[in-house]
């Protein structure tokens, strides 16, 4: 049985996210999209997206595929559900969106449907929303029938059931408060001394939380990341750093991404307003329906010391944002400048910054991954509104 996850119509929606990922590569709870479907099925993925993404994210089909929606977030229910779905069948919500089927290509879907309740990740903030209940399901996943390394003494825990760490976690000297949900240090991960943590909270492969931070849950740091300073209800995806003092909260951060020291963002407006979010398809803010929503931020973006984001900020692929005063609300991908004004951050110095900042995780900015910032360079084009 091979499954295929792939992306609808509504993927737009998740953008600067799903500029460089199918949606199923989104990082919610402890594990992606992705990664819960193969953990739950016992078997492993491909994705269908957009063609410039496709060679990084093969497709892969044999005569039993099953092709679910990327966006779909499992649940025990719903995958018994698909494990038994018949041949040319598909299974729909009651406005119709596909949630899987059983066909031999994507083409072969058809209206021999059953109706199913699902839950999906439609826009930036259901990511961090949707971030606690996620990671407690995923900390059941992982962690049934298995034993948690041994926690240190030099620890003072409250609610030590709720705690698990990895083979070759440390965690020396901090306050770990798993009361309000679980608490999971992954393998090689490091809280460093001096750090409070109230759960729920995901500590991914080799993430670091360094001295003194103060994480409020539910939150997710993503492999090989690192955070300082104060967090609340924030997802990193990986491979990028918060290493310093400043305030993150209500946020989402992509992959290959730096916040200088003392950056802080705003997640609650001064007239406890509904938050709108950009829309990168209507073009326009659109409401969020939450008071409370902070920075969404795309791969390989960065921004310099005592940079401030206020509440509902978007911020696009290969941005370097710098200076005094608020940037706007809105900086597209390839951005360089800040409230004084913007220039294009050229390709060619986008690559050699990506490429130092992979090299130090011993990564590579290959050709498909320069194919990939190189198509989103030229889809945001219209974007950059100093270039009209």
């Amino acid at each position: 049985m091979k499954i295929v996850l792939f992306d609808d119509e509504l993927r737009g929606h998740l953008l600067p996210l799903t500029f460089t990922r199918p949606v199923a590569e989104i990082r919610v709870g402890i594990l992606t999209i992705a990664e819960k479907w193969a953990t739950r099925l016992n078997t492993t993925v491909s994705y269908q997206t957009v063609d410039y993404l496709q060679a990084k994210f093969p497709c892969v089909l044999d005569e039993s595929t099953i092709f679910i929606n990327g966006a779909c977030l499992p649940t025990e229910s719903l995958v018994e559900i698909i494990k038994d779905l018949p041949q040319q069948h598909t299974l729909v919500t009651d406005t119709g969106r596909i949630v899987a089927s059983r066909v031999k290509s994507f083409e072969d879907i058809n209206d021999n449907t059953q109706e199913v309740q699902a839950q999906f990740i439609n826009y930036p903030e259901d990511i961090f929303s949707l971030n606690g209940q996620e990671l407690e399901s995923d900390f059941a996943l992982i962690t049934k029938g298995r034993s948690s390394v041994s926690l240190s003494k030099t620890n003072t825990v409250i609610g030590n059931g709720h705690i698990f760490l990895e083979e070759g976690a440390k965690v020396e000297g901090a306050i770990l408060n798993a009361t309000s949900g679980p608490i999971y240090v992954g393998k090689n991960a490091e809280i460093m001394e001096g750090s409070i943590v109230r759960g729920s909270l995901a500590l991914c492969e080799s993430a670091v939380l360094k001295m003194g931070a103060k994480v409020y849950g539910p939150t997710t740091v993503g492999p090989y990341s690192k955070v300082g300073g104060e967090v609340n209800n924030s997802v990193l995806f990986g491979f990028s750093n918060k290493g310093h003092d400043g305030f993150l909260g209500n946020s989402v951060i992509g992959e290959w991404c730096n916040l200088g020291a003392d950056t802080n963002n705003s997640n609650l407006k001064n007239n406890y307003a509904e938050v709108k979010l950009w829309s990168y398809v209507d073009k326009r803010f659109r409401k969020t329906g939450t008071q409370f929503c902070g920075l969404i931020m795309g791969d390989h973006s960065k921004c310099g010391i005592n940079t401030m984001f206020n509440t509902g900020t978007v911020i696009g692929i290969s941005a370097n944002i710098f200076g005094s005063g608020f940037p706007r609300n809105y900086v597209p991908s390839f951005a360089w400048g800040g409230s004084a004004g913007y220039t294009t951050y050229q390709v060619p110095k986008a690559f050699e910054t990506a490429s130092l900042v992979m090299e130090r995780r011993q990564k590579e900015l290959d050709d498909i991954e320069k194919s990939i910032l190189e198509h989103v360079f030229n889809l945001s084009q219209e974007d950059r509104f100093w270039e009209k």
